[in-house]
């Protein structure tokens, strides 16, 4: 089986920052993808940062966050980050790790998600 594992979340002030991890572990030959979302309360699920390994791991942000985080990934490690900068109360919000990831060497891709970790800015 396979699974994610976040850490990293926090109680921090605005204007401060926060280091996400997520870890993924079990039977894995290829993670394709790996991305962060995050749900505030009484809001749907929104996509924060993705990440690609093909095309030379290019990335992609949602606008509300360009400029403040930066998402990163060690493939050695089958891990991801997210850097938060300058955190704001409206990024207040459990935030989810998800990956695509090849078992064995087929075309097949599953969906995975993490449990969550939850990130909460106020002074």
């Amino acid at each position: 089986q396979v699974q994610l594992v976040e850490s990293g979340g926090a109680l921090v002030q605005p204007g401060g920052s926060l280091r996400l991890s997520c870890a993924a572990s079990g039977t894995i030959f290829r993670i394709n993808f790996m991305g962060w979302y995050r749900q505030a309360p009484g809001k749907q699920r929104e996509m924060v940062a993705t990440i690609n390994s093909d095309g030379g791991g290019s990335t992609n942000y949602a606008d509300s966050v360009k400029g403040r985080f930066t998402i990163s990934g060690d493939n050695a490690e089958n891990t991801v980050y997210l850097q938060m900068n300058s955190l704001k109360p409206e990024d207040t919000a459990v935030y989810y790790c998800h990956a695509f990831i090849q078992k064995i060497a087929d075309d097949i891709q599953y969906s995975y998600w993490g449990q969550g970790t939850q990130v909460t800015v106020s002074s």
